[in-house]
């Protein structure tokens, strides 16, 4: 199999700066390989024998709850890394990983991870940076659950999402990939019908746009205020 081309991870935020022949090093023990839509890189509970970068297409992050209900709980957009629970200490991955489109990753067995701190030691501040940088934002999620209304937390997660992967479109700014109304229920510990209702309202107010998996944000600063109203 093909070395990986060095270039491929230089402008990613965990390997940024980093030298070519570092980088080949780096990726030394790394594979790529594709992921169709639907299928899951890795599944809650597994082993974790493996952490991935994403380099092409989107992911989504999913939970079962021990009460058996499913929470959409991030997506992953490319250049990022995941499923890095050696990393953190973990011995299970904590969710499962789906590609949401047809994307390709790069993967690294669990064990090089090592290794890779002690030739390259800006890793371990890049990646603390990663991890506090997603604690930070699960804690937001969690004080929006807890004390805010379900139109702000619509609208907070929209603004998320089309912050990480937003598309320029026409009609307005899209979500660069699929995402349903369930989806969105999932993300916000709601339901379908309230974020049903939630949109259509937006959409006669000519805030948003929606269809099956699909959604176009039409009025970025009226969805800001709704957020913060």
């Amino acid at each position: 199999m093909a070395e990986l081309d060095p270039a491929t991870i230089a402008d990613t935020p965990l390997f940024q700066g980093l030298s070519t022949d570092v980088l080949r090093d780096i990726l030394h023990d790394a594979r790529s390989y594709q992921v169709p839509r639907g299928e899951a890189v890795f599944a809650q509970g597994d082993e974790p024998d493996s952490f991935f970068l994403l380099l092409n297409g989107h992911l989504q992050v999913v939970k079962i709850t021990p009460a058996g209900q499913q929470v959409v709980v991030r997506y992953v957009a490319a250049g990022e890394i995941f499923g890095v629970a050696v990393a953190l200490g973990m011995r299970t991955y904590p969710a499962s990983v789906v590609a949401t489109v047809d994307s390709v990753v790069i993967r690294w067995p669990s064990s090089a991870w090592g290794g890779m701190i002690q030739r390259c030691p800006p890793l371990a501040a890049n990646m603390l940076q990663w991890a506090g940088s997603h604690i930070t934002e699960a804690h937001t999620r969690v004080v929006e659950m807890s004390t805010e209304q379900v139109e702000k937390r619509v609208a907070h997660a929209i603004l998320r999402l089309l912050k990480q992967s937003g598309k320029p479109t026409k009609e307005g700014v899209e979500i660069a990939f699929p995402i349903s109304r369930q989806d969105v229920a999932e993300m916000t510990g709601t339901t379908l019908h309230t974020v049903s209702r939630t949109l259509s309202a937006w959409e006669r107010d000519g805030i948003v746009e929606s269809g099956r998996q699909r959604i176009v944000v039409r009025d970025a600063k009226r969805l800001a205020a709704l957020a913060e109203e």
